[in-house]
C-alpha cells in the first residue's frame, strides 16, 4: 500500500515539548535508526505505566481465569486492529500504534468503578478523569529520563491521546494544565492516525467484550440473536460451519463481526477522505473522517446499549463495581490521614497545599493495578474483599 498524501509525517513532526536532550531525534544515530513515532511506541512499550496494565480491570475484576481480557490484552488488540486500518488506508502505522497502546495507560484500578470513586475523592479538587490522566502519566508521572519530567513523546502522539474521543471543547483541569504547556490545539480535530486509534478501540472492546461476556455466562447467544446484524452473522457462521462445536463458532461469530466492523470503516473512510486535499483540512473537517458509516454507526450504538444493559450493569457486576468503589475509597482515606503510608518517594514529593496535594494522592492511587490496591487494603484495614471478582 502506497503512502497516502492524508499520514502524517515523522519526519515533520511539530516536535516534542522538551528538545535538545541526549536522547532527542535530533540525534538519531544515539538510539538506532528509527522515526520519532518509531520512537514514541517503543517509549510507551517500555514503560512501567504500560507494564501495569497487564493487572488492570477491563471488564472483569479480578478474573479467576487466565483467558480473560485485562487493559494489557485489550491494549495489544486494539493495536492489531488499528495497524491493519492504517495500512490498508496508507498511513502511519507507527503513530497509530502508539496511539492504540497508549490509549488506556490512565486508567485506575478496578477499571470504571476505580475512576467513579477517584472522581467522587477530588470532587473539591477538580474531579478525575482516565483520558486525561492518561496524559498526566505519560507527560509528568512517568519519568525515565534524567532531563525532564514525562516519556516526552511527539505532539503527534499527544494530540491524538488528548483527542480520543474528538475534539475538546471544556478539557479537564489535567488536560488543561498540560495544554498550557504545550499546545495539542484541543478544539480541532486530530490526525487520521488518531481517529483510526478510537475507531479501533470501539471495534475491539464492542467484539471482545462479547467473547468475555459469553464466555463468563453474563451474556447469552440468544439475547445478541435479538440484534438484527448479529443475527445475520450467526446465521453465516452456522451456514459456514454447521458441525462445529458452538465455542469454535462463537470465537468465528467475533472475528466476522470484527472484519465486518473494520471493512465498513475502510469503506466509509475512503469515502469521506476523497476529496481532502492536505492534513489541514482534516482538522478543521465538521466530524471524524475515519469512522463507522452512518448505518454501522447506529447499529454500533443499539450495540453498545445492549452491553450496557446486559454486561455491564449486570447485577453482579455492580454489585463487585460497589466493593471496588469502597476499596478505593478506603485507600483515598488512609493516604489522606496518613501519608507515609504511601512511601517515602511519594511523601517526599506531596505538595503542602491543595489542590495539589489531593491529585497527588490521587496520582498515586490511580496508578496502582488492582492486586496492588487490594494488597495495601489489606495492610491498611487488616482484610479486603476476599470476593472482589466477578468470573
Amino acid at each position: 500500500m502506497s503512502r497516502s498524501h492524508l499520514a502524517a509525517d515523522p519526519a515533520h513532526s511539530r516536535g516534542r515539548e522538551f528538545s535538545g536532550t541526549s536522547h532527542d531525534t535530533s540525534v538519531p544515530e544515539s538510539r538506532g535508526p528509527r522515526t520519532a513515532f518509531q520512537r514514541d511506541r517503543d517509549r510507551i512499550i517500555h514503560s512501567i505505566a504500560f507494564r501495569r496494565l497487564r493487572s488492570k480491570t477491563q471488564v472483569f475484576v479480578a478474573p479467576a481465569g487466565d483467558h480473560y481480557r485485562t487493559r494489557l490484552t485489550h491494549s495489544l488488540e486494539v493495536a492489531q486492529i488499528g495497524r491493519v486500518i492504517a495500512r490498508s488506508l496508507g498511513l502511519d502505522e507507527d503513530l497509530t500504534e502508539a496511539l492504540c497502546l497508549a490509549h488506556d495507560i490512565g486508567h485506575p484500578p478496578f477499571g470504571h468503578a476505580g475512576e467513579e470513586a477517584l472522581d467522587r475523592a477530588l470532587v473539591d479538587h477538580g474531579g478525575f478523569d482516565h483520558n486525561a490522566q492518561t496524559l498526566r502519566t505519560l507527560m509528568r508521572l512517568e519519568s525515565p529520563y534524567c532531563t525532564h519530567d514525562g516519556l516526552n513523546l511527539s505532539w503527534e502522539v499527544l494530540e491524538g491521546l488528548a483527542k480520543h474521543n474528538g475534539p475538546v471543547e471544556k478539557p479537564h483541569w489535567a488536560l488543561a494544565e498540560l495544554d498550557d504547556a504545550f499546545p495539542l490545539e484541543l478544539a480541532q480535530w486530530p490526525s487520521l492516525e488518531a481517529q483510526v486509534a478510537a475507531v479501533a478501540d470501539d471495534i475491539a472492546y464492542d467484539n471482545h467484550d462479547i467473547d468475555d461476556g459469553l464466555r463468563a455466562g453474563f451474556l447469552e447467544l440468544d439475547d445478541l440473536l435479538t440484534l438484527d446484524f448479529i443475527a445475520d452473522q450467526w446465521r453465516e457462521v452456522e451456514r459456514r460451519f454447521p458441525h462445529a462445536p458452538r465455542d469454535r463458532q462463537l470465537r468465528e461469530l467475533v472475528r466476522g463481526q470484527i472484519g465486518w466492523m473494520v471493512n465498513d470503516v475502510l469503506t466509509h473512510t475512503r469515502s469521506a477522505t476523497q476529496a481532502i486535499e492536505n492534513r489541514e483540512e482534516i482538522a478543521f473537517a465538521d466530524r471524524a473522517l475515519a469512522a463507522f458509516s452512518p448505518a454501522l454507526n447506529a447499529a454500533e450504538r443499539r450495540l453498545k446499549a445492549f452491553m450496557y444493559a446486559k454486561l455491564y450493569y449486570h447485577p453482579e457486576q455492580t454489585a463487585t463495581a460497589d466493593k471496588a468503589n469502597t476499596v478505593i475509597a478506603q485507600l483515598w482515606q488512609a493516604y489522606c490521614e496518613d501519608p507515609a503510608r504511601m512511601g517515602s518517594e511519594w511523601v517526599s514529593a506531596l505538595p503542602d497545599s491543595e489542590p495539589h496535594r489531593s491529585r497527588h494522592i490521587a496520582d498515586y492511587i490511580a496508578g496502582m493495578t488492582d492486586r496492588f490496591a487490594l494488597e495495601q487494603v489489606r495492610e491498611i484495614y487488616g482484610s479486603a474483599p476476599a470476593d472482589l471478582s466477578n468470573v
